[in-house]
């Protein structure tokens, strides 16, 4: 086992921990004045919209390593956390709009942060379809696809400054009073313990498919 699997053990017990105490640190947060419990939401959504973007640059910065060294362990980083960022996009793209019935009125509304977050899940998801369906070699154009998911990213975090939406600005964040940004960071940090762990997970299973599929190729040539 590497150095870095030994911690997953504890990084699903402290994770576990933390979302287990979760719902009473949220509790002590004042409730939003026109959204009431609905905005409960946020302390979940926020983290996971952050953490997606956060591994879509990873998925990009690993593809982009993968094609100049042709590194393996960099194309497995890639593929982890290219699944991350699906995973991550599905749980951004079902909270949002129940949220947004309650704030906007609407389920859905084809506003910027909304349709460019839907994009990359799109390219994301384009990605892994590439890799299980593309054959061999597949991984090098995975790996550009991934670079390009991740120049989407900054354009989503931006997207709210750059033009008028319905969405808050990034500027809304940094600016949360005291009782509801300790719940955020509470929430963020968990989530971030739980996905690292199943990063190098991801990781490690991957590493030991590629190995069992190497050996069973020499079989075959013998």
């Amino acid at each position: 086992m590497t150095a870095g699997n030994r911690f997953v053990p504890t990084l699903l017990i402290v994770s576990a921990g933390m979302f287990a105490a979760a719902p009473y640190i949220i509790d002590t947060a004042p409730y939003e004045s026109t959204m009431g419990l609905v905005q409960r939401i946020f302390y979940f959504h926020v983290p996971n919209a952050v953490l997606m973007m956060v591994m879509s640059t990873v998925c990009g910065i690993a593809s982009a390593i993968y094609i100049a060294r042709r590194w393996p362990k960099a194309d497995y980083v890639a593929l982890a956390a290219a699944e991350l960022t699906v995973v991550l996009g599905v749980i951004v793209l079902l909270t949002g709009p129940l949220w947004a019935i309650k704030s906007w009125g609407v389920w859905w509304d084809w506003e910027p942060r909304l349709t460019s977050t839907l994009i990359m899940w799109l390219v994301f998801s384009s990605y892994l379809l590439l890799r299980r369906f593309g054959g061999p070699g597949s991984e090098l154009l995975a790996a550009a696809v991934g670079i390009f998911g991740a120049t989407l990213a900054p354009f989503v975090y931006w997207s709210v400054n750059m033009w008028r939406t319905l969405h808050p600005k990034t500027s809304v964040l940094p600016s949360l009073p005291g009782p509801m940004a300790g719940p955020v960071i509470w929430c963020a940090v968990a989530f971030v313990l739980l996905y690292t762990a199943v990063i190098l997970l991801r990781v490690r299973l991957e590493s030991t498919r590629a190995t069992l599929e190497r050996a069973f190729l020499l079989l075959e040539e013998d």
